[in-house]
């Protein structure tokens, strides 16, 4: 007679089990739905966070518009917007319920133009933004910018004796140097290393000054061609 009776507790063991199981279920569906419920609710609030300062105004308006105008924007749909404003490296998005969202922003620190109309960062990233205000420009092969920013400071450093800064620098597909003066001056430097050409010719400065070059060849193993107007000449080996 004690074999029903153990069946018994069994069921009702079991029952108790189900029981707790469509309980917590049904707490689960609940909490979803509540979830649910509150990220589809249209944002009111746009918080801006992190490099703010150094991103256009206007361009964080229209952003503010873009999220609060659209019924229920995603996270993912409101970051890709937040990295297209001008400026911006990277974005990140939190939700703050119940209808805000925080918008935190890394911006590119620019570094130099990139050919026309977009700019390099310091970190060797392309991306377009305006109103850099004076900075050199760099013209090369894209892919190149990160070894161009580098051999600008090289270069940069080589050429200071001459109190010129640098206006320009270009690379070739070849992998040819050349750069531009803010006076105008010239500096054909060719392939491979570019920067002991430079200092070679920034030590022979003092006794070219005078001459006002406008172009100077230094693809020359032991000296330099200096140009003024059509005039050529060939420059000893500084010794």
């Amino acid at each position: 007679m004690s074999a029903p009776v153990q069946g018994s507790g069994f069921v009702r063991r079991l029952a108790i089990v189900f029981a707790g199981v469509l309980v917590a279920v049904a707490f689960a569906v609940a909490g979803w739905v509540g979830y649910r419920e509150l990220v589809s609710q249209p944002i009111q609030r746009v918080v801006f966070s992190g490099d703010v300062d150094r991103l256009p105004h206007d361009a964080l308006d229209a952003l503010t518009h873009t999220i609060q105008s659209s019924p229920s924007p995603s996270l993912e749909a409101i970051r890709e917007a937040a990295r297209r404003v001008p400026w911006v490296r990277e974005a990140t998005v939190r939700r703050e319920f119940p209808a805000g969202v925080l918008v935190s922003f890394d911006a590119h620190r620019a570094f130099a133009h990139w050919g026309e109309g977009r700019m390099v960062s310091v970190t060797g990233d392309v991306f377009s933004a305006t109103d850099a205000g004076k900075l050199p420009r760099l013209r090369g092969p894209e892919g190149t910018a990160p070894a161009m920013v580098q051999e600008y400071a090289s270069l940069a450093k080589a050429i200071a004796p001459l109190a010129d800064p640098i206006a320009e620098l270009r690379l070739s597909r070849r992998g040819a140097w050349t750069l531009v003066l803010e006076s105008g001056l010239t500096l054909q430097l060719g392939r491979g290393p570019a920067t002991p050409r430079v200092e070679r010719f920034a030590a022979a400065w003092p006794q070219l000054a005078a001459s006002h070059p406008d172009h100077v060849d230094l693809r020359y193993p032991n000296g330099f061609a200096v140009r003024k107007a059509a005039v050529l000449k060939v420059t000893p080996p500084v010794r």
